[in-house]
């Protein structure tokens, strides 16, 4: 039984509880939060009991937790990760697990040094349709991908309680570390090979009627990326928009296309006539009904039983990290920016 500890008792603290009360290989055994009443309240609603903190050294020394989930804001999870790492504690970071490149490389110091494993909540290589693509690219049902297309597509203003840190550079950082890099991971995930080279432009609506206070940075961001085998992407970003949440994924292989759940493939359909269409629940069910925290923790857990890597781990999440940065780059300074960074 692997004693789980929790820093950060906000919504996504919430589904982590949960997903370890269901483990049969964990429990939970200590919270740090500032504000206790926000961990007795997820407690009282998921039925169980654990030590309270406000102080995340105190929880390591007391509580002595073998795994550690980080849900405070992002600009905390640095800090959180050291912490964690030199108390020997195996290491869930909700995204993004940096918002600047140096603090990500003395994260991926600490975790070495300290030789404890870690995933990173790109939750979405969990959800139903991403696994379903993931065996029909394994299959080649599509080929060789050469082009790729995923995006992010969610309205995040005020009517989201997140909306007050997010929309600070100092916490969201930027509208692909924010929540975009869900799909600059995706993109990673399904052509399986390193980023050489992005561009990228980004904009921002200024649009105070529906987005008080407005983003500190550009919220809208459509980068162009170059794979080292020659393949080419592009990954949008608003989290301005005024529609339900969307995450289109387009993939252009030679043998065919998958279009979000559809499927065009010579190799496999020969004598489709059009696109056949796969039920299943798609990424932006999300934001109402589907959730992946379970599949994550479930795998982490067996990770740690196995003594082996998570595919998702900290050093394959800093590659869709240094792409964020390197868009970000590119789009302040109007150039493309090369991979990895310096």
């Amino acid at each position: 039984m692997f004693r789980v500890g929790i820093i950060g008792a906000g919504w996504v603290g919430g589904e982590h509880m949960r997903a370890y009360l269901n483990n049969p290989d964990t429990e939970v055994v200590g919270i740090a939060v500032r504000r206790p009443e926000t961990a007795r309240a997820h407690m009282q609603r998921l039925g169980f009991q654990a030590e309270i903190f406000t102080d995340v050294a105190t929880m390591f020394r007391t509580a002595a937790p073998d795994i550690v989930s980080i849900c405070t804001p992002p600009s905390l999870h640095p800090e959180n990760t050291i912490a964690a790492a030199q108390a020997g504690c195996h290491i869930v970071i909700e995204k993004p697990a940096a918002l600047q490149v140096r603090d990500l490389r003395l994260m991926r110091r600490a975790v070495r040094e300290a030789k404890v494993k870690t995933v990173v909540s790109f939750v979405l290589r969990w959800n139903p349709l991403f696994e379903i693509i993931k065996s029909l690219l394994a299959d080649e049902a599509i080929g060789d991908i050469f082009y790729g297309e995923v995006d992010y597509q969610h309205g995040i203003g005020p009517w989201y309680a997140q909306y007050r840190w997010n929309r600070l550079k100092a916490e969201g950082g930027s509208s692909l570390l924010s929540a975009g890099i869900h799909a600059v991971d995706a993109i990673r995930w399904f052509v399986g090979k390193d980023v050489t080279e992005v561009s990228a432009y980004s904009t921002n609506s200024r649009n105070t009627e529906y987005y008080p206070g407005g983003y500190e940075y550009d919220p809208t961001i459509v980068t162009i990326l170059k794979f080292a085998n020659g393949a080419i992407g592009k990954v949008a970003s608003s989290i301005e928009c005024l529609h339900p949440y969307t995450f289109p994924i387009v993939l252009i292989g030679t043998q065919g296309t998958i279009r979000n759940n559809t499927i065009y493939s010579r190799r496999l359909l020969p004598g489709q006539t059009g696109f056949a269409a796969i039920p299943t629940i798609l990424p932006d069910s999300g934001d109402v009904t589907h959730h992946p925290f379970q599949g994550q923790i479930d795998h982490f857990v067996k990770c740690i039983k196995a003594e082996t890597e998570s595919h998702c781990n900290l050093e394959d999440a800093a590659k869709s990290h240094e792409i964020c940065y390197a868009a970000q780059q590119s789009a302040d300074e109007g150039r493309p920016v090369a991979l990895p960074l310096p």
